[in-house]
């Protein structure tokens, strides 16, 4: 429920519907690649002109939409800012509010070894680890939901040592992507898209055969 997130939250990022608002949080898989991306460009490839990635979750989320003709339904994307430069929604917070994956901050550590150093959360999956991403938010204003239960994130990264663990991995090594495997996942991406990801964006392009 929107009431849920916006709780959690100061005033300058609050979503602006009713509390009981229903709303879907939008994870990709590590299959994403194979299942969505690469059959998109080889669809859509004269089409490409923004990031391949981007583009791809809105056509699909885009499809999603038509499913529901008799219901308002309004999408964000993660990487989507407001005219003051703030994202349209806070993924992390929403992810681990809506119970999709937990949210690990530096408040989750009792003994904090950071000092003055300014240090990022990250949410992690039960199932993928660090090897997924949330990609946005469908709304539906017109349904109201409340008496729907709020569920818990899975706490899968539970010690004290390992959280630290992670946090350091995280802020300080996040290019070696070890903080993804911070515990044992079911699935990670691929060789070929860990090497996408890798790729400087303009770059990316190459990669998927696209000329830029």
């Amino acid at each position: 429920k929107v009431g849920w997130y916006n709780a959690v939250l100061q005033p300058a990022f609050h979503l602006p519907y009713p509390d009981d608002t229903l709303a879907f949080v939008v994870l990709s898989t590590p299959s994403m690649f194979d299942k969505a991306l690469k059959p998109f460009v080889n669809k859509e490839r004269l089409k490409i002109i923004r990031d391949p990635v981007d583009q791809c979750i809105s056509h699909h989320l885009s499809r999603v939409k038509e499913k529901f003709p008799d219901q308002r339904v309004d999408v964000m994307f993660d990487y989507e800012m407001l005219p003051s430069r703030k994202p349209k929604f806070l993924a992390q917070t929403a992810a681990h509010i809506a119970g999709a994956a937990f949210y690990y901050q530096r408040k989750d550590v009792k003994l904090d070894p950071w000092g003055k150093k300014k240090i990022f959360g990250v949410c992690i999956h039960p199932k993928y680890g660090g090897w997924f991403a949330i990609r946005g938010l469908l709304l539906f204003p017109d349904i109201q939901v409340p008496f729907l239960e709020q569920p818990s994130p899975v706490d899968c990264v539970s010690t004290e040592e390992k959280r630290i663990e992670l946090l350091e991995q995280f802020n300080f090594h996040w290019q070696d992507g070890r903080y993804r495997d911070i515990i044992e996942v079911k699935e990670r991406y691929s060789e070929e898209q860990k090497a996408y990801f890798a790729t400087p964006p303009a770059e990316r392009f190459r990669l998927l055969g696209l000329s830029q």
